[in-house]
């Protein structure tokens, strides 16, 4: 690199931290920030949905449910930024976890919640995504990724409007892993001590999140498999346990007469761990899945559906096993079952779409994919696999204009190749 070029990604630099400094509302200090609170909520608003649909959707226990956010939102209000939209809910995914987008938008499974013991743990877990909000750890990811654009793109960018005049507009191709991905150590410390102040600020015993701690990492010991995705998200270690008993030993000390409320949770989720037994098959059949053992997996599922007929998450489960093993005829049936177990939930559409196709169903999985777009716009990927349905139907004609408007929205790998090939065989591209 030439002097000449050293000096202008260091303009460049300067230009973007200038552009881009905020004050953290925790700290207090300033640090590198490109996005704003209507960035972060237009985030959430896009991308929260996806997330849960991919959870099996919002828990279908409306009591249930305004408990967690009735929690969560006394848990908001002390917190560093009580002026965000926040929400609170529980999905019916089975594995263990809890995650926050940057907006406010939180989730927590109902495989974490039916584990769980008081209102304290709780109020722990919840605490601990406010903190990640409040603390603007997702939104500081992503602007470290804009400031990497920045350095890329050159003077030329910053003064055309380049990465920094399209933050949010590059931020729309962004994946819910993206948003999801894992903490930092030093976030999820943080996230651990905010978690501790605002429920002792709310009124809740500090040992709550010893106590959640020590819950996830023996279970992390019993059923590994459950707990995957919260501890590739959410690292966690005898460290951070460590640092929560001395705060509670130390800084909190004086508070640790406060209430647990065990009797408040136990009334509250009552429904829920009704439902323990088929949650814990579930988690079975999803470890078999991993495995690729899909007999094992299938039995299991059948034993969660015994527990809980009509259960959206468990035939929606079943569903994807018996596709994996290719009995199409009792995948396409227990997908139906999910759609009418919960309708307009999109994850069943897509799986029914996907069991379609495979099953040479075109007009059927058509659509089905088309109204997946509906409910959730925007996946270029649909575009091919509707353009596919319509090739294989004989409908040249709207098959090529699908696969132009992919190609033309940035589709790429083999499904870019086959769709280019098939325009340049019928004589659209030349």
């Amino acid at each position: 690199m030439s002097r000449r070029d050293f000096l202008r990604l260091g303009g460049v630099a300067a230009i973007g931290l200038l552009a881009g400094c905020a004050v953290n509302p925790v700290t207090g200090q300033s640090q590198l920030m490109f996005i704003d609170k209507d960035d972060e909520v237009k985030i959430d608003r896009q991308y929260a949905p996806r997330q849960h649909s991919n959870d099996y959707g919002v828990f279908r226990d409306k009591a249930l449910n305004a408990y967690v956010n009735s929690v969560g939102q006394t848990l908001a209000a002390r917190s560093h930024r009580p002026d965000m939209p926040y929400s609170f809910q529980a999905v019916s995914a089975t594995y263990v976890n809890a995650y926050a987008f940057p907006g406010g938008n939180i989730a927590c499974t109902r495989g974490i919640l039916v584990g769980l013991h008081n209102e304290a743990e709780l109020a722990a877990l919840l605490g601990h995504e406010i903190g990640h909000v409040n603390a603007r750890h997702t939104a500081a990811r992503m602007s470290q990724g804009v400031l990497a654009q920045l350095l890329l793109g050159g003077a030329g960018a910053v003064a055309g409007g380049g990465a920094l005049g399209q933050v949010v507009q590059g931020l729309g191709g962004l994946g819910v892993s993206a948003m999801l991905a894992s903490y930092s150590r030093d976030d999820e410390r943080q996230a651990d001590e905010l978690g501790m102040e605002y429920m002792v600020r709310a009124g809740y015993n500090p040992l709550g999140e010893v106590q959640l701690m020590e819950f996830l990492m023996a279970q992390h010991k019993d059923r590994p498999n459950a707990l995957e995705t919260l501890f590739a998200t959410h690292p966690m270690s005898d460290e951070r346990r460590a640092d929560a008993i001395r705060r509670t030993e130390t800084q909190y000390a004086q508070v640790r007469d406060l209430p647990f409320l065990e009797a408040r949770y136990m009334d509250n989720t009552a429904s829920l761990r009704k439902q323990a037994g088929a949650i814990r098959a579930m988690q079975d059949g999803d470890k078999y899945m991993a495995k690729k053992n899909y007999g094992e997996a299938a039995q299991a599922y059948d034993a969660a559906l015994a527990a809980a007929p009509g259960d959206y998450a468990g035939l929606l489960m079943m569903a994807k096993c018996q596709a994996a093993m290719e009995r199409w005829r009792d995948a396409r049936q227990f997908a139906r079952l999910a759609r009418q177990a919960y309708p307009g939930e999109a994850q069943a559409v897509l799986v029914g779409g996907q069991i379609a196709l495979a099953s040479d169903e075109f007009e059927q999985a058509y659509v089905d994919f088309t109204e997946y777009n509906r409910i959730f716009p925007g996946n270029n990927g649909l575009n091919f696999l509707r353009g596919y349905c319509r090739e294989k139907q004989g409908r040249t004609r709207d098959a090529a204009s699908l696969y132009r408007n992919f190609l033309r929205n940035g589709g790429s790998g083999q499904q870019a190749q086959y769709a280019y090939a098939r325009l340049v065989q019928w004589g659209y591209v030349r």
